[in-house]
């Protein structure tokens, strides 16, 4: 377990799946988290009680990502109210599903907006309190759909592999200043997301994971949870697939 005991860590879409289990996570590690939520108010509170009820201290706060000046606003009450900002969990996204001469333009701008657009938005916000401090921890939550493609999702595709070339440039830029970014890029994670899929569907992708099962939230959270860590001083700019094995070059 990593020592986050003093770090306010911000994650994004956190009252459901991936971003609860890493809210809980980095709570576990001694972090104070802020708690961001869009339309999930009740969730958001429950991740709070979660975290208290355990000793930890978090705070919900409502923003919708796309939209740069919640965001501004957002990070200004935090670092007023908390005296800091040292991680960032970019980890709320979308999906609008269709094939590519289906797909709406309304689809399209919809998940790069909230995929892709709200990691810059996010990442601008907070950089200049990192720089300040001369301390940072920047985690996007990609996908390997950003590595491979899929059929259905050329938008959710785009984004995630956006993700991945705008982490890589951030890691680049803030390198000197003692602030990392990496970006985790799971696979078939159990959650909301995926329970709606058909049964065939979650047949054939079971087919293509080694390890023959599908991944669970806090395994993505595990893996967040050590990015956003001094364990991981040395590591920037890189994509940590988080799969059982569906993603190997």
């Amino acid at each position: 377990m990593a020592d986050l005991k003093g770090r306010i860590a911000l994650v994004t879409g956190a009252g459901r799946g991936i971003g609860r289990a890493t809210a809980l996570r980095l709570a576990r590690d001694g972090a104070t988290v802020v708690v961001n939520y869009n339309a999930s108010a009740a969730p958001a509170q429950e991740v709070v009680g979660l975290i208290a009820a355990a000793g930890g201290t978090a705070l919900a706060i409502q923003a919708d990502v796309s939209d740069a000046a919640q965001i501004d606003a957002m990070v200004g009450r935090v670092t007023k109210e908390l005296g800091g900002l040292h991680i960032l969990v970019s980890n709320a996204g979308i999906t609008r599903d269709n094939l590519l001469m289906r797909m709406s333009q309304a689809e399209w701008d919809d998940v790069l907006n909230t995929n892709l657009r709200a990691t810059y938005f996010l990442v601008k916000a907070v950089s200049r309190q990192m720089i300040r401090q001369r301390y940072g921890r920047i985690v996007a939550v990609s996908s390997v759909v950003g590595l491979t493609g899929n059929v259905g999702q050329a938008n959710y595709a785009a984004a995630k592999a956006g993700l991945i070339g705008f982490i890589k440039s951030v890691a680049a830029e803030f390198a000197a200043r003692s602030i990392t970014a990496n970006a985790v890029a799971p696979g078939f994670i159990e959650t909301d997301i995926t329970a709606g899929l058909p049964a065939e569907v979650k047949t054939a992708i079971l087919s293509r994971i080694p390890l023959e099962r599908y991944g669970q939230p806090d395994e993505v959270a595990n893996a967040i949870a050590f990015l956003a860590s001094d364990d991981a001083a040395y590591i920037t700019g890189q994509v940590l697939n988080i799969d059982g094995g569906m993603v190997m070059f």
